[in-house]
């Protein structure tokens, strides 16, 4: 086997593992591999170039570190992390080996089953989580790394380690940690609802939040009322209980309210699950008038309603809450921290009523023994209870009003036009030309390598086929505006 390039101690390992008479540092990445995952992504690239092949040797431990500049202790790490991938495998006495496995075209493979699959509610999410962590997503729902608090995340980590051994090798109380309840009971309040102990509850994340009301409160033939459009994995949950699902048009204002009286008053419905604040996908507000009608005719239909408020931290001024005028009769709050925080801090939490938080507890001891980590909890709490917090949300909100101006004014030379221009949020819901299925574009889009979300994904109804979410926080840069512009062009054939 041919020799790999040497580096020195101060520079990223080099990307190509042939002997070179120069030596150029390859860009970092963002975020930053660290050298274990720069060795690694190095031996990945020569096998994608089929310059290494099945069965080839790689070179020793000791010399590979010392061709690198780095320390044996990293080689050892990345052979063993790709060891544990199937990408080479060690021969006892001979050295580590390219595995058959490694050969197969894996992108490619991937990339042709998730063409095949039919664009619905759980393909976009398949497409974003699956995908190379390299590929642009301006379709994904969640924040780039450099735009979250890394930082402050790390600090509370090490606080947590530092804790008592319990909070690291025990389960936490049933109703998940206080230090994190006592945080939300704060914000809370500050949205003016006057919440107990007993009315929080922890849950190991926002889905998760959902899934456990929706499997306490609702029967099977039960309907379910849902905005049309809306987030599409409250579609894919929904879809795990049988129950009828029932879309109702959304406004700049909110829900189309006298379509959802009617749809009330005609499906007598158990459950209307919804965003407030910062609406997913059109960051639409609701109104003041359209709120109290929606309460009023819930009320009126013993209708008991979900409000998402994942995106609260995003506004600007907090527009009305439904669990706030209602004071938590009819309606339970949800929320979580993935957007705002971390998406690996996987969290989420309930606010209800005293007793279906009690059910709750026990369903969700049931399902998972338990809700989030207490370390996760802890931390999150400590973050939280940092004064940096608000100074980031108030820069991130900037950073994203900024991003939503110039994401729509780059879009706009492609003949996309977003429905409003949001408050807040990461979000813009866009209309194609004339002509274009969102779909097939998302397809096209993808087998080039971009992540995008289609808008039927979206809609109960099958009425956004010409519309498609655009995440501004993410890449939309000239190669992602080329790649958009060649799948319109072959959307609309």
């Amino acid at each position: 086997m041919r020799s790999l390039q040497s580096t020195t101690e101060h520079r990223p390992v080099s990307q190509d593992l042939t002997p070179t008479t120069t030596s150029t540092p390859i860009s970092t990445p963002t975020p930053p591999l660290t050298r274990t995952g720069q060795v690694m992504a190095a031996i990945r690239q020569r096998i994608d170039r089929q310059e290494l092949t099945a069965g080839d040797r790689l070179p020793s431990i000791r010399a590979l570190a010392a061709t690198l500049g780095v320390s044996p202790s990293t080689v050892v790490e990345a052979y063993e992390r790709l060891a544990v991938e199937d990408v080479i495998r060690a021969r006892r006495g001979s050295g580590f080996y390219v595995t058959t496995a490694a050969m197969a075209p894996r992108p490619l493979a991937m990339a042709g089953r998730a063409l095949a699959r039919e664009v619905d509610p759980l393909w976009i999410s398949r497409q974003s989580l699956d995908g190379d962590p390299a590929l642009p997503k301006p379709g994904c729902g969640w924040l780039p790394e450099d735009w979250l608090p890394i930082d402050a995340i790390r600090r509370a980590l090490r606080q947590a380690a530092r804790a008592d051994d319990a909070l690291l090798v025990e389960y936490g109380p049933t109703r998940g940690a206080l230090s994190l309840r006592r945080r939300l009971l704060t914000r809370l309040a500050s949205d003016g609802i006057d919440a107990s102990p007993d009315q929080v509850l922890l849950t190991a994340s926002g889905t998760q939040a959902i899934d456990l009301v929706l499997r306490l409160l609702i029967q099977p033939g039960d309907r379910v009322l849902v905005d049309d459009p809306c987030y599409f994995n409250f579609r894919a949950m929904l879809r795990a209980h049988p129950v009828t699902v029932v879309g109702v048009p959304f406004t700049p204002r909110g829900p189309d309210v006298a379509a959802f009286e009617k749809a009330v008053a005609t499906h007598r419905p158990r459950l209307y699950l919804t965003n407030s604040g910062i609406h997913n996908p059109t960051g639409a507000s609701w109104s003041p008038a359209v709120a109290h009608r929606v309460l009023a005719a819930g009320a009126a239909h013993d209708l008991t309603i979900v409000e998402d408020d994942i995106f609260a931290d995003f506004e600007p001024e907090p527009s009305p809450r439904l669990a706030a005028l209602d004071g938590l009769g009819r309606v339970i709050r949800i929320g979580s921290f993935s957007k705002t925080l971390s998406a690996g801090l996987r969290c989420g939490y309930i606010a209800a009523r005293a007793d279906w938080v009690e059910a709750l507890v026990d369903l969700q001891v049931a399902t998972g023994f338990g809700g989030p980590s207490p370390v996760v909890a802890d931390t999150i709490a400590t973050v939280l209870g940092e004064g940096a917090w608000r100074r980031h949300l108030e820069l991130l909100r900037r950073r994203l009003a900024r991003a939503r101006r110039d994401t729509a004014t780059r879009l706009g030379r492609l003949g996309i036009s977003p429905w409003l221009m949001p408050r807040g949020g990461f979000y813009l819901w866009c209309r194609l030309p004339d002509g274009c299925d969102a779909a097939s574009v998302a397809r096209f889009a993808l087998a080039d390598g971009v992540v995008l979300a289609p808008g039927n994904v979206f809609s109960v109804g099958g009425a956004a086929a010409g519309w498609m979410r655009f995440n501004v926080a993410q890449p939309t840069g000239q190669g992602v505006l080329e790649v958009v512009r060649r799948a319109l062009a072959a959307g609309a054939g």
